[in-house]
C-alpha cells in the first residue's frame, strides 16, 4: 500500500496545479452584478453563478490563510437571508499572501469558481470560491458574524441523500436538505465561521497538522474514546476534521479519547482529505485522556500465539526497529508466529533492482533479542523487483517470524516469487508441495499486489498451515465525503478476486485433510462487514475470527474519524469449532500521534 505521505505530496501537487481551474466553465462571458455571498452558494453544492464574473461582492473577513497552495481568505455576509440551505461565506482564493487582515470589511470582484480538491478524478466535492479577484477594502476592525454552532442538536443523523441517477449518481444537483442530511448541512455551511464546543478526539493528530472529533460524543463509542465504523450505512455524522490557520508548531499533539476542550471556531473548509473541515483561527484547549497502550496476555504452555503486524515499509533505514521490537516483545508477549506486512528490501525505495530483504530482518530479528525476546527465525519469499505494488523500489513483501523454541517450520524446496504451491496428501494429512510458498502468484487477481505467503508450521507435533496476506490497497476508492452518493468502492474488484482466489486454496487444503488447522491472516484492506470478508469465509471454509469481539471492539486502524477493521486473523473450523480460542486486537498505534505503523496488531490464541 502506498504510504500516505507520497499520496498526500502527490494530491497536494494536483490541488496547486488545478487550483484555479474551475469544473465548471461557461462558453461565453457573463456577469452577476450586485450579488450577495448567498447568490453566489445557491441551494446546490454547485453555484448558480458559476464561471460568472461578479462585482463589489460584500463581505466581512472572518479568516485568512497565508501558507500552502490554497492562499487567500474567508469572507461572509453579516446580514443572512431566511434560506438555511444557502451558505452566507466564501473562500476568495488569491495565490499569493492575502492583503487583508480579520474584520477587515471588503468588496471583491472576480470569477466564481467551483475547485475540485485533488482534482475531478478524486470524485470529490467542489469548493464554491472566487477566483481572479480583485479586492476592495472598505474598513477594518468590523466584528466577525457570530460562528454558527456545530453539535449533537444540528447535525442530522441521515448522513447523504441519494445520489441523482442521472447524473451518474452525484449529488451536486440535488437541493440542500440541511435539516434532513449531514453532508447537506455541512455544504450549507461551507465558508462560514463556525464553532464546535468541547469535543472528544476521535483521530489523533496526524503529520499534516489535522485531527478529527466528534460533536456527537455517543455515536458507536469505543472504550478507549474513539468512534466505530461498523457498515456502509453508518457514517458517523458527527465526524469533522480540524486544521488550525496558525503554526503547525502550536496545534495539539492529541490522541484518542483526548478533548480540545472550550470552544474551537473558524471558517469550514472543504479539503481533499477529510472534507468538510474547520479550520481554526482558536482552537480549544487540549485535555489529555490518558490513553495507554495495550499489552496483550502471554500465551500458555499450550497455546499457539499467532499475530499479524503491519510495519508500514519498513527498511534498515527507518528508526523504529527498537520500538517494533518493543511492541513485538512487550505488547504482544513474544507470539509464537508474526505475520509482517510492509517489510521493505535491504535499500528501501532505492529503485535499482534490490529484492532481497535479509539486512531488514537482521535488524529487526537483532532488536527483537536486544528488547528480552526471542531469537526469531523468519522465512519469506523475494518478490519480482517492482512486480507486488507498494512504494517503487521498496518491493514490499510478508515475512513470517517464529520462535523455534515453541515451532518448527517445515521446509519443502522450490518456492520462489512465480512459482504456486500446491496442496498434497502426506501420510494422510494435508501437505505444502512448497513450504514457504506462494498462493497462484500468476493470477491476475495478485497483479501489482502482494501474493499471499503459506507456510507449514509444527506446534507441539500438530501441523498449522499459516498464510499471510496483504490485500489490494483501498487507494482509489471515493470517499465518504464524495459527490457520488454511495461512494463507488472501485478497488474492491481486486480484493474480491483475492478472496475468493485464498478460499479456493483454503477449501484444497481441507478437501485433503477436513480437520486441518489453517490460519490465514494480514492486512486485508477491508471490513469485518465486507464482502471481501464473505467472500474469505464463503462455505465455511475460514470466519473473521474479529467478529468473536463484541462491535465495539472491532477496530484495527483510525481513518478520518472512524475506527474501522482493516487487519484480520480468519481460522478454519477445526479452530473455530472448538471455541478454544482467544482474540486480541492490540491496540498500540492507531489511536496515538506518535505512531510507529498507521495499523495496530493482533493476536489470536488457540491448542491446536
Amino acid at each position: 500500500m502506498p504510504s500516505k505521505s507520497s499520496a498526500r505530496i502527490a494530491a497536494l501537487t494536483v490541488a496547486a496545479v488545478c487550483s484555479t481551474v474551475s469544473t465548471v466553465v461557461l462558453t461565453s462571458p457573463a456577469h452577476a452584478d450586485a450579488v450577495r455571498i448567498h447568490d453566489i452558494q445557491g441551494t446546490t453544492r454547485i453555484s448558480p453563478l458559476a464561471g460568472q464574473q461578479v462585482t463589489d461582492v460584500a463581505g466581512i473577513v472572518t479568516g485568512v490563510r497565508t501558507y500552502g497552495s490554497s492562499r487567500g481568505f474567508w469572507i461572509q455576509d453579516p446580514d443572512p437571508d431566511a434560506d438555511p440551505a444557502t451558505s452566507e461565506g466564501v473562500f476568495v482564493f488569491t495565490g499569493a499572501t492575502p492583503k487583508v487582515a480579520v474584520g477587515d470589511s471588503v468588496k471583491v470582484t472576480g470569477t466564481v469558481t467551483e475547485f475540485v480538491p485533488g482534482g475531478a478524478s478524486t470524485g470529490n466535492q467542489s469548493l464554491t470560491e472566487i477566483t481572479r479577484a480583485t479586492v476592495t477594502v472598505v474598513s477594518n476592525g468590523n466584528s466577525v458574524p457570530a460562528a454558527a454552532l456545530v453539535n449533537s442538536r444540528s447535525v442530522p443523523d441521515a448522513y447523504a441523500p441519494v445520489g441523482d441517477p442521472a447524473a451518474g449518481g452525484s449529488v451536486n444537483g440535488l437541493p440542500l436538505r440541511p435539516r434532513k442530511y449531514a453532508l447537506d448541512y455541512y455544504e450549507s455551511l461551507e465558508g462560514m465561521n463556525v464553532r464546535v464546543g468541547s469535543s472528544r478526539v476521535v483521530t489523533a493528530t496526524d503529520p499534516f497538522t489535522e485531527l478529527w472529533v466528534t460533536v456527537k460524543p455517543f455515536e458507536n463509542p469505543n472504550r478507549r474514546g474513539g468512534t466505530v465504523y461498523g457498515s456502509y450505512t453508518s457514517q458517523n455524522t458527527g465526524r469533522l476534521q480540524i486544521q488550525s490557520l496558525g503554526a503547525a508548531a502550536d496545534f495539539p499533539q492529541a490522541n484518542v479519547g483526548d478533548t480540545l476542550a472550550g470552544t474551537t471556531e473558524g471558517p469550514l473548509d472543504y479539503t481533499q482529505f477529510g472534507g468538510y473541515t474547520l479550520v481554526a483561527a482558536k482552537l480549544g484547549t487540549l485535555e489529555k485522556g490518558g490513553l495507554e497502550r495495550e499489552t496483550t496476555r502471554k500465551q500458555s504452555r499450550r497455546e499457539l500465539a499467532v499475530a499479524t503486524y503491519n510495519v508500514e515499509n519498513l527498511d534498515p533505514g527507518d528508526t523504529t526497529f527498537d520500538a517494533h521490537a518493543a511492541a513485538i516483545v512487550k505488547n504482544l508477549q513474544s507470539p509464537d508466529i508474526v505475520s509482517l506486512e510492509e517489510i521493505q528490501d535491504n535499500n528501501g525505495t532505492k529503485n535499482d533492482g534490490t529484492v532481497a530483504a535479509d539486512q531488514t530482518m537482521t535488524k529487526l530479528v537483532d532488536a527483537i533479542v536486544a528488547a528480552g525476546g526471542p531469537e526469531y527465525d523468519w522465512r519469506s519469499i523475494d518478490p519480482v523487483n517492482n512486480a507486488d505494488g507498494g512504494q517503487p523500489g521498496g518491493n514490499i513483501r510478508q515475512v513470517f517470524l517464529f520462535n523455534p523454541e515453541r515451532v518448527s517450520f517445515t521446509d519443502r524446496a522450490g518456492g520462489d516469487a512465480t512459482t504456486a504451491t500446491g496442496v498434497t496428501k502426506e501420510k494422510g494429512k494435508a501437505a505444502l508441495t512448497v513450504s514457504p510458498g506462494r498462493v497462484d502468484p500468476a493470477d491476475s487477481a495478485w497483479a501489482d499486489s502482494r501474493k499471499p505467503l503459506v507456510g507449514e508450521f509444527v506446534f507441539r507435533g500438530k501441523t498449522v498451515f499459516v498464510i499471510a496476506n496483504h490485500f489490494a490497497s483501498k487507494n482509489g476508492d471515493q470517499s465518504l465525503h464524495s459527490q457520488y452518493q454511495p461512494p463507488a468502492r472501485s478497488t474492491e474488484t481486486q480484493r474480491h478476486l483475492q478472496a475468493t482466489e485464498l478460499n479456493s486454496f483454503v477449501k484444497d487444503i481441507l478437501k485433503v485433510q477436513k480437520n486441518a488447522d489453517v490460519v490465514a491472516l494480514g492486512d486485508m484492506n477491508d471490513f469485518e462487514f465486507s464482502e471481501t470478508t464473505e467472500l474469505l469465509e464463503d462455505d465455511g471454509a475460514l470466519w473473521a475470527a474479529i467478529k468473536s469481539l463484541p462491535r465495539s471492539e472491532r477496530y484495527t486502524y483510525d481513518f478520518q474519524g472512524n475506527s474501522q477493521v482493516l487487519d484480520q486473523i480468519l481460522i478454519s473450523p477445526s479452530i473455530r469449532r472448538d471455541c478454544d480460542f482467544a482474540y486480541d486486537s492490540v491496540h498500540i498505534n492507531a489511536e496515538f500521534s506518535d505512531q510507529i505503523s498507521d495499523h495496530d496488531p493482533q493476536v489470536l490464541r488457540f491448542r491446536p
